[in-house]
């Protein structure tokens, strides 16, 4: 083998591997991943999807900032088993270059509970029981890959965003992530391991008879189970 062979197919090799070192997210959970793209959401939208009715536009604001800091929160603690896609590092990136425009979305949803709901302790309750709400909307166990898939994408919008635009990143990204919520499957290969469920015969006492199923019963069993997609 020549030098000038060998180092061509070396550096062939090296842009083969930087290649797959920049694919999306998606190819690191899916070969064809579910559509989770949705449109940026409207003020009305938004105060019903967050859950203020009758926010304020600058209220509104808020609660797409905070609802975005629980969803990237989240998604720090659940995404870690695919490091790849730098969950916690882009979470505290994103505090950190965000941090002004986050303090002033938490004092303005506290106001939001203040003026809706009261001053003083009845507000701040109804602002700590809604954190504790959002927060536990975006946990999944089943929808976990999507999630993580989306929640990884809006993560590297926002770290890239300009100070003060972390609320237009919310209004585009949310979507993506609400709907990742939901379980979708890999739309090449499907999900069978996921979709799997067994299918007993039934454990009713008069379909045993010393120990083995009676023909009816069986019958029973396996015309539902060839029923089944």
């Amino acid at each position: 083998m020549t030098f000038r062979f060998a180092t061509r197919h070396l550096l062939s090799g090296l842009a083969m591997a930087a290649a797959m070192a920049v694919q999306p997210a998606a190819a690191q959970f899916y070969w064809s991943p579910p559509d989770l793209s949705a449109p940026p959401l409207t003020d009305d939208q938004a105060a019903t999807a967050l859950g203020l009715p009758g926010a304020t536009a600058a209220e509104i604001r808020a609660g797409l900032v905070w609802n975005l800091r629980a969803a990237l929160n989240v998604a720090a603690l659940q995404c870690q088993f695919e490091p790849t896609l730098l969950a916690i590092s882009n979470y505290n990136a994103m505090i950190a270059h965000h941090d002004a425009e986050l303090d002033a979305a938490m004092a303005t949803v506290l106001g939001y509970f203040q003026r809706t709901v009261g001053k003083g302790k009845p507000g701040q309750s109804a602002a700590d029981q809604y954190g504790t709400r959002i927060y536990s909307g975006y946990s999944t166990v089943q929808a976990q890959r999507g999630f993580c898939q989306a929640a990884g994408e809006v993560g590297r919008q926002a770290i890239f965003a300009d100070r003060g635009k972390l609320h237009e990143v919310a209004r585009s990204g949310l979507p993506s992530i609400k709907k990742s919520l939901i379980l979708a499957s890999d739309q090449y290969y499907g999900d069978p391991g996921r979709s799997y469920s067994l299918s007993l015969p039934s454990l009713d006492a008069k379909c045993w008879k010393k120990g083995k199923l009676t023909p009816a019963c069986q019958q029973q069993w396996e015309a539902g189970t060839n029923a089944r997609p």
